[in-house]
């Protein structure tokens, strides 16, 4: 896209170089009353193309900066908004690695093994 650009003012350059050389002539311009101005005609058409150009380059601006403080402002908005509601639901939580035990080691013969619990829940005999 940087090269279309660049591609586009060097012809635009280019065709106005030409044009100044082929009409580089004299000309007389009455402004008002007895005022008079005589000036070459690329200096007058180049002078009447800023002075045209001039004020929609400045709309063009302040439209610019004002767009850029109204999306300024609106990212603020939702970054406050989004901050907001951030402590309300907790994040996701996420498993990055499984933590493996190794398995217990088989009891030796001279140890004795445990002795078995009464479970609360398990009832011997007849009720």
């Amino acid at each position: 896209m940087q090269f279309l650009r660049t591609a586009f003012w060097v012809v635009i350059a280019v065709t106005l170089a030409f044009f100044c050389m082929a009409n580089y002539v004299p000309v007389t311009v009455r402004l008002w009353g007895d005022l008079v101005m005589e000036t070459k005609l690329p200096v007058l058409l180049i002078g009447a193309f800023l002075l045209g150009a001039g004020p929609f380059w400045i709309m063009a601006r302040a439209t610019r900066w004002r767009m850029k403080r109204r999306l300024d402002s609106t990212e603020r908005a939702l970054a406050a908004v989004t901050a907001a509601a951030a402590p309300s639901t907790p994040p996701p939580v996420v498993a990055t690695s499984v933590v493996t035990t190794p398995p217990l080691p088989a009891p030796q013969d001279d140890e004795a093994p445990l002795p078995a619990t009464p479970s609360p829940f398990h009832t011997t005999g007849t009720a």
